[in-house]
């Protein structure tokens, strides 16, 4: 149920422009400091992972392990999606308060 609501507000900023999605588009936001929040699906590559949450570290924006590939991609209109990066600091935000009642892994760098 909460990861519905996380779902419909991640689709909620992809319609209003305010999410750059696939690897290539997410570290591009994060390294030009578009980036306020990444999101990297739990079922993603060890690899993926890891290049995401080193980078994040480095450039100090925010990263949360949330959902599956196949739930990213369907709340953003796309295919299957390992990453997203949140350009808006109020989705970002919001998106994380809601990932925390979900009781999921975040990591706040």
């Amino acid at each position: 149920m909460i990861n519905n609501r996380v779902y419909s507000l991640l689709g909620l900023a992809m319609k209003a422009g305010k999410v750059a999605s696939g690897e290539f588009m997410t570290e591009k936001a994060v390294k030009t400091s578009m980036a306020h929040l990444v999101i990297v699906a739990e079922d993603a590559s060890a690899n993926t992972k890891k290049m995401f949450s080193d980078m994040c570290t480095f450039y100090h924006v925010p990263i949360v392990f949330f959902g599956t590939k196949t739930g990213l991609g369907a709340a953003l209109g796309k295919e299957l999606r390992a990453s997203a990066a949140v350009s808006d600091e109020g989705f970002a935000n919001a998106l994380k308060q809601r990932i925390d009642a979900a009781g999921n892994e975040t990591e706040v760098k």
